[in-house]
């Protein structure tokens, strides 16, 4: 949408029949959708008109986030008003629908608030001029009939229509590399150092050293951003090298297509002749038995050849449930690196590093100090969520006007700080450390004082002091209604292991972010 796109000041002509009769204030989106042409319908140059639409949109882009208000709203242009009633342009039908179902009131509100004069909203479906699709017309039987692409006969070579000799990514193979996502911006911290050095590690070595490298972490821990950085170190520095990234449910799609073009053969050359092999959330291949016999045997050739395979997943190769079992043991054959939920000092070197970058961009705007550790300490599920609610901040404060404030940001962010605020239950706390110390939960609440199951539950009691507000006696009793005065034992005994044992300071470390962040694997 652009509002420099403004024409004549005359009014719109619409082909439709004449304009509905006066409404009380709101949106007359729930009429049927109109169609007009932009030939006949100049949009109006009113310069007041389109400083009111400049300030919704920021508002909206403000409430709603870039990704939100990119999809529905950055399309839709102003078109004039008239008659007590703004006129709105959307390019197709469904999303001036979708309008009509989700946001009518809340445009219609932003717009009184500008102008009381302006009782409607009406939003228009446009049609370009020549953009109407061409009337079929019969094909004479001697020439080749056009079809839809899904009804396309494939060539007897796939290979040929998608040669290996140029980018795998140009060809359709592999999916494009994101240019933010380079080592650099990585930021490093105690809960990825691992996995960030063993990247750096495949990366920057001339031959293969852990084959395969299996990145595992919860959503948004920076899996993703650490394969698109070694697949950009390894073309800066040996550029002849083949590389190829790609889902693991793009792999399924390219295998499948192979299936029903009957060109199998030419998917094992795209494949196996690459000579760094990438593929991401492997865990979407769960239950798909003929993709998975493919890839065991890709995974195989691969490794038979010395070509590095490099492999991320929402949790361990021995955690993958519906993946085969020759599968899971074969992914644990490498290295397999965790990335744990994120610390608060790692959010906030993410912030500040983000934040940098950003008002680069967005030009003179102060970020306090204050406002990047308010964030670190309520944005806690994971990174993607951490820089989106940076972007919020800062894009309000750009748009409308106003100074970042630790009010403003509580305010902008007042639906997701909302959902951040989650609540710690004895209950989860339990399920997480049963997981964690591989026992089973019902021998944590019985009598069993075996030290495997004993020390486990002591754990679990501890945590259930510290992140919870529940009293000693009400604790014991969801232990398997055990005494007040065991709970303060297993408290003091943990706090004495914390602070001999290094390991054992870990173990409580871990669990009590992971049960914070809302847990690692997801």
């Amino acid at each position: 949408m652009n509002e420099n796109k403004m024409g004549s000041a005359a009014k719109p002509a619409f082909r439709a029949a004449s304009a509905a009769p006066s409404a009380p204030a709101d949106m007359t989106l729930r009429e049927p959708a109109r169609e007009f042409s932009l030939e006949r319908a100049p949009v109006n140059n009113d310069p007041v008109l389109a400083e009111q639409w400049r300030r919704v949109r920021a508002r909206l882009h403000a409430e709603l986030g870039e990704a939100t208000f990119d999809s529905w709203f950055k399309q839709i242009e102003l078109i004039g008003s008239g008659e007590g009633k703004v006129q709105l342009a959307a390019p197709t039908r469904f999303i001036r629908n979708w309008l009509v179902s989700h946001y009518a009131d809340r445009l219609a509100t932003l717009w009184r608030e500008e102008d009381q004069a302006l009782l409607r909203v009406e939003v228009q479906v446009q049609t370009r001029p020549g953009a109407a699709p061409a009337p079929e017309r019969e094909v004479p039987r001697s020439a080749e009939p056009v079809r839809p692409v899904a009804k396309t006969p494939a060539p007897s070579n796939l290979a040929a229509r998608e040669p290996l000799s140029g980018s795998l990514e140009d060809a359709g193979v592999g999916a494009p590399l994101d240019p933010r996502f380079t080592f650099d911006a990585f930021v490093v911290g105690k809960s990825n150092e691992l996995a960030h050095a063993a990247a750096r590690r495949v990366a920057e070595a001339t031959d293969v050293t852990f084959n395969p490298l299996f990145l595992y972490g919860g959503v948004g821990l920076g899996k993703t951003h650490l394969m698109h950085a070694i697949a950009w170190e390894i073309r800066r520095r040996q550029p002849e090298r083949k590389v190829l990234y790609l889902s693991a449910e793009k792999f399924m799609y390219q295998f499948v297509r192979a299936l029903r073009f009957k060109d199998t053969m030419a998917f094992k050359q795209q494949f196996r002749t690459v000579d760094v092999l990438m593929i991401d959330d492997v865990q979407f291949i769960s239950g798909k038995e003929s993709t998975q016999e493919e890839f065991f045997h890709t995974f195989n050739a691969l490794i038979d050849h010395n070509r590095q395979v490099i492999i991320s997943a929402d949790r361990s190769p021995s955690d993958l449930e519906g993946i085969e079992e020759r599968i899971r043991s074969r992914l644990g054959w490498g290295l397999a690196a965790d990335i744990h939920p994120t610390d608060y000092e790692l959010r906030l070197g993410i912030l500040q590093a983000k934040a940098e970058e950003m008002l680069g961009r967005n030009g003179p705007i102060v970020m306090p100090a204050g406002v990047l550790e308010f964030l670190a300490h309520r944005i806690v599920s994971n990174v993607r969520e951490l820089e989106g609610a940076l972007k919020r901040v800062v894009a309000y404060a750009s748009l409308v006007g106003r100074p970042i404030t630790l009010e403003m940001s509580q305010d902008v962010l007042r639906d997701l700080l909302r959902c951040n605020d989650r609540k710690v239950t004895i209950e989860e706390i339990q399920r997480r450390v049963a997981e964690y110390y591989n026992v089973r939960l019902a021998d944590m609440l019985s009598a069993r004082r075996a030290r495997a199951v004993a020390r486990p539950r002591q754990v679990a009691m501890y945590l259930s002091k510290q992140l919870t507000t529940r009293s000693l006696p009400e604790i014991g009793r969801k232990f398997g209604g055990r005494d007040h005065t065991t709970v303060i034992h297993a408290v003091r005994k943990i706090d004495e292991l914390c602070q001999a044992d290094q390991g054992m300071e870990e173990d409580v470390d871990l669990l009590r972010r992971m049960l914070e962040g809302g847990g690692g694997a997801n």
